[in-house]
């Protein structure tokens, strides 16, 4: 059974911004150990690991709303250069739109069961709208 994780893109402000936050990691990444995958550092491990690992996405919402997903690898354990045990979310670097689903704000992540996922969106060269003006619209309950 596959399970998913929603998390909060801190930071950004588009799904622009969080393109050219992979990219910068991705790139850093490939750099230092010779691959190219993007991660994303956490304090605490899922403890559904094997049901995020059978096809599960990590789901990021961008200013209240889910926009994009990535498609988890895998988790490394991390130490930090405090001393501190963490685990690193493991990704695809390729980023996939999703259909805007609104979010309230929490902290840390969360489990997204598979039926409650928002849907892929069509390639980029279709004729859906921007991220921006999906989320806009979703906000306003119009999609």
């Amino acid at each position: 059974m596959t399970v998913h994780l929603v998390k909060l893109c801190v930071g950004a402000q588009s799904v622009g911004d969080l393109e050219a936050w992979i990219e910068k990691k991705a790139g850093a990444n490939k750099k230092a150990r010779g691959r190219r995958i993007h991660d994303h550092v956490t304090r605490m491990r899922p403890r559904r690991e094997q049901e995020l690992l059978s096809g599960g996405s990590l789901y990021w919402v961008i200013k209240g709303v889910v926009l994009a997903r990535q498609e988890i690898m895998g988790f490394e354990q991390r130490i930090g250069a405090d001393g501190i045990e963490r685990t690193a979310i493991l990704l695809k670097p390729q980023l996939v739109l999703t259909q805007a689903q609104p979010r309230r704000a929490f902290q840390g992540w969360r489990y997204l069961s598979a039926q409650d996922a928002p849907q892929d969106l069509p390639d980029r060269r279709s004729n859906a709208p921007p991220p921006e003006l999906s989320a806009k619209l979703a906000e306003l309950g119009l999609l």
